[in-house]
């Protein structure tokens, strides 16, 4: 250790902190979010007004620099702790950020000092931000001697991030936990992760079984880290014979297929692979319900145009998988009683059949529209495949393809004379928030060119897309098919569609109420409700005038309930009732 004088306080290390509050108490598990910080772990100094990003990682940047050569890591390390203090950066994730981006050294002398210079930080840093900075400095040099140190720093709020980033590649289970350890809210997670914290291994399985199987209770990242904390992989390798604890990797497999989130979570479990296998080889000895061959079929569907296309098989595998997974799933017979459960049935037969008529080679273009699982409702996505490899979750990854309605019923991805910017994708949080991927389509000749690629506020680090050339005739005839093609749909779904193209033709069924249409389509929990909605002033109110825009405007939801009527005889008695009712006496105000 160094003197008391050299150190930036004279508090114990976060570590000695941490690992007093373990020792404390061995059998016990951390509150939920984790200890808190100590109040000396804050950096004193004053954080600089204005401070960019890319300024405060710079101002990071420069203050590690000097040191990273340092003959004496342990007198370094103090000294880095009181330089971060003068950058007035206060939040842990960019100097960690900063750390982690800087260049290491080739020759195997330099990089030890890096390495020691970090471990310096991290078992004796007694300031948040210089943790962190040991941890990104860490992060591609760390041996297995590092992971107890990491596993009990954290333990601590707000370094959950780093240390994460820092432990995973070395021990994914233990990363996951300290994921969990403070982000877990429900109940039932709350005992896995006690059960993981404490040791007590025997009790996992039956732990895992009790998680909750909906979706907002068990999100695509949830599921993932769940998944490797629990080491369900190596469960079931010991144990393939437990139907029910197959039937939960299926469902946590499934979880992480979801667009639903920010990252496509299939992706970055490196079990994935395994797991797959382990499923399909053992998937007959499943319970044959709904539940079982929705999910089955729902992972059919990723590995033949979604995210788990793109994992790292071996040759053949995913196409002798898909084909397991899909024979499995089929549904004979007669579909359940229940709505939930005829609207599943239904989906499995009209989706599987579409899988099975899907051209065996993969042609150089094609779009299919993918509709999930209604038990486990998401979003309806149009997939663009280029030489079979689905685009979006390769180039993109937070957030799924855009709707039909939007690219396909609009026309939107027609070549014409002149280029035309195309959004392909959204950022699941919306594209103010994290992103969106977009295109310029054109047509030169005897081709059509995809190229001009933007992704503003998309996630960093993807590859530069290249210019995609189709041929012209070949492109219009899969634009044509995919627009004409309602094999995917359903009849609320359709009748939003017809509404929505009867809407397009008579505007005015609208704009003589002095209302303007807004989205229709069917809705998320209900999808056999077509919804309608509209803005414009409150009924009652005189119709718009000169000054109309000016007026109180609300937004109205017309909800249309299936009541089993074709989905055109639906959509055109709506359309005729727009002739002569007012809708606003029909719909539900907001």
């Amino acid at each position: 250790m160094s003197a008391p004088h050299e150190r930036p306080t004279l508090a114990p290390s976060l570590y000695a902190y941490a690992k007093g509050l373990c020792d404390r108490d061995p059998d016990g598990q951390p509150p939920q979010g984790g200890h808190p910080l100590p109040d000396t772990a804050r950096t004193r100094g004053r954080r600089r007004p204005g401070l960019r990003y890319h300024e405060a990682l710079a101002a990071v940047t420069d203050a590690l620099l000097p040191f990273l050569d340092a003959p004496d890591p342990e007198r370094a390390a103090a000294e880095v702790e009181r330089a971060l203090a003068t950058t007035g950066v206060v939040r842990e994730q960019v100097v960690f950020a900063a750390a982690a981006a800087v260049e290491r050294p080739d020759e195997p002398a330099a990089r030890a000092l890096v390495r020691s210079l970090a471990r310096h930080l991290v078992r004796t840093g007694t300031t948040a931000l210089g943790v962190s900075a040991g941890l990104g400095l860490l992060s591609r040099l760390a041996e297995p001697e590092d992971v107890p140190y990491l596993r009990v720093l954290g333990l601590l709020d707000g370094l959950v991030h780093p240390v994460d980033a820092a432990l995973a590649p070395l021990d994914r289970p233990a990363a996951a936990l300290v994921w969990l350890i403070h982000r877990t809210r429900s109940e039932e997670l709350s005992g896995l992760v006690a059960a993981l914290t404490t040791g007590d291994r025997a009790a996992v399985p039956a732990l895992l079984l009790g998680l909750p199987t909906d979706a907002r209770g068990m999100g695509p990242e949830v599921a993932r880290r769940v998944t490797e904390a629990a080491d369900l992989a190596a469960l079931l390798r010991a144990d393939p014979d437990r139907p029910e604890l197959l039937g939960r990797a299926v469902h946590l497999l499934a979880r992480m297929t979801s667009s639903r989130d920010y990252h496509a979570e299939i992706l970055r479990y490196g079990e994935a692979v395994d797991l797959y296998e382990t499923v399909a080889a053992h998937a007959h000895r499943l319970p044959r319900d709904v539940d079982h061959r929705a999910r089955l079929l729902t992972l059919a569907l990723d590995l033949h145009s979604g995210a788990s296309y793109l994992l790292p098989w071996p040759p053949g595998r995913r196409e002798a998988i898909h084909r397991t997974l899909l024979d499995t799933a089929a549904w004979h017979g007669e579909a359940p009683t229940d709505s939930d459960g005829r609207r599943r049935a239904d989906w499995i037969r009209r989706t599987a059949r579409r899988l099975r008529a899907a051209p065996s080679d993969a042609p150089r273009f094609r779009i299919e529209v993918a509709v999930a699982d209604p038990g486990d409702p998401d979003v309806v996505e149009t997939r663009f495949l280029i030489d079979g490899r689905p685009l979006v979750p390769e180039a993109f990854g937070p957030g799924p393809g855009e709707s039909p309605e939007r690219l396909l019923d609009s026309g939107a991805l027609r070549a014409g004379p002149e280029p035309r910017e195309v959004r392909l994708a959204e950022a699941y949080c919306t594209e103010g928030c994290c992103g969106a991927l977009y295109v310029t389509v054109r047509r030169e000749g005897e081709h059509v060119v995809w190229s001009d690629w933007r992704r503003p506020g998309g996630p960093a680090g993807r590859p530069d897309l290249p210019v995609y050339r189709f041929d012209a005739a070949a492109y219009d005839a899969e634009i044509a098919r995919a627009e004409h093609d309602h094999g995917w749909t359903w009849p609320a779904r359709l009748t939003a569609r017809l509404i929505t193209a009867g809407l397009r033709d008579r505007p005015d069924l609208l704009t003589r109420w002095g209302l303007r249409q807004g989205w229709i389509s069917t809705d998320f929990s209900e999808p056999d409700t077509t919804v309608v909605t509209f803005t414009g002033p409150p009924l009652g109110d005189p119709r718009p005038g000169p000054n109309g825009a000016e007026r109180e405007s609300r937004q109205f939801l017309w909800r249309l309930p299936d009541d089993g009527t074709p989905p055109e005889r639906r959509a055109a008695r709506v359309l005729r009732r727009l002739v002569d009712e007012d809708p606003r006496a029909l719909a539900e105000g907001s």
